[in-house]
């Protein structure tokens, strides 16, 4: 039986490796030890090649910021006019720069379809002093990168064949809002496809560390910050997240926009992280669901929570409220 160490810890000060052997046999004996998640070894592989592949995106990531910074260095400026500074037309002024072109107007025509317009700030960017010494920087900057990319295709193929006995469940998740391929990938991964595992979706939440923490004492309530759970799902929930909210500030439909405009109203505009992780703990309940009853996704709608709420309560209360100020109230159906 696998367990976790955090849960099992022995009073301090007396601890050896007799007195630990002891203690755990005790509680396993009462039957106070919870045994931990240990997915089947298709999904270990599958969790393997996808971690992996984060570490190589990160790393691409970090890459593209050192050849920005290179950029700096050499005076250039062309990222304040391009939005990918690994784009096809970003990508082919970059390897004229090594090759030795210093002409800032032959340069900035290499720009492609809509970077055209934008050929008179191109010319202002690309003035610099660029030297033999950026230009192999830049070049092992390059190659690195195309490395990179290289290894994340590569993984892209293997996960899409370890991950076919699982595509309907892939899919399923691929219809949650917000939930791209890879996130679904990347929930697969982390807790399997079989939610037996999981007595509930609350279980689940509390083992990925996406619900409030509960620390309460002699009726006071000192700290709801979250435990930390499983730092890969939550990350992946994390890139969901971000189109989640997108995707709420930007649409009228849909019940997750739906409850990130009603939670940012009721936190305010400092809890927008907490209505954020409030999503993040919605999805997670939802992929539970799907997997767990093999259903599809329905979505409750962007006005559920102006149907929940109770039209008569509401105006009584708007009512009392108006006549605590002094005014007199008519109330007259609107004319259709």
């Amino acid at each position: 039986m696998l367990v976790n160490a955090h849960a099992v810890r022995n009073m301090p000060g007396r601890k050896t490796d007799v007195a630990d052997a002891v203690w755990l046999a005790q509680l396993c004996e009462c039957g106070l030890l919870r045994p931990s998640f240990v997915p089947p070894p298709v999904i270990a592989q599958l969790r393997d090649l996808t971690r992996y592949r984060k570490k190589l995106i990160e790393e691409r990531s970090r890459e593209t910021q050192r050849i920005q910074k290179l950029l700096e260095d050499a005076g250039i400026k062309l990222d304040s006019v391009v939005s990918d500074i690994l784009g096809l037309s970003a990508r082919q002024m970059l390897e004229a720069l090594i090759a030795g072109v210093r002409d800032v107007a032959a340069l900035a025509e290499l720009a492609h379809t809509r970077m055209r317009p934008k050929i008179p700030q191109l010319r202002q960017a690309l003035e610099g002093r660029f030297a033999a010494h950026h230009a192999l920087m830049l070049r092992m900057h390059l190659d690195h990168v195309d490395q990179l990319s290289a290894g994340i295709e590569r993984l892209d193929v293997e996960v899409d064949r370890v991950i076919r006995p699982f595509s309907d469940q892939l899919q399923r998740l691929i219809t949650i809002p917000g939930v791209g391929r890879r996130t679904a990938e990347v929930l697969i991964a982390e807790i399997g496809v079989d939610m037996r595992r999981f007595a509930t979706a609350a279980h689940l939440a509390s083992w990925a560390g996406m619900c409030p923490g509960n620390h309460e004492s002699g009726g006071k309530r000192r700290s709801g910050r979250a435990r930390k759970g499983n730092a890969a799902l939550r990350a992946a929930l994390c890139a969901a997240l971000c189109e989640a909210a997108w995707a709420a500030s930007h649409s009228r439909s849909g019940y997750l926009p739906a409850q990130y405009r009603h939670l940012l109203r009721t936190f305010g505009r400092k809890g927008q992280t907490r209505a954020i992780f409030a999503v993040g703990h919605s999805i997670l309940v939802i992929a539970w669901h799907l997997l767990a009853d093999n259903s599809t996704y329905q979505d409750l709608g962007g006005d559920h929570f102006i149907l929940r709420n109770d039209t008569e309560a509401r105006k009584r209360y708007l009512i009392r409220q108006l006549e605590a100020l002094g005014q007199t109230v008519t109330i007259e159906p609107a004319v259709a």
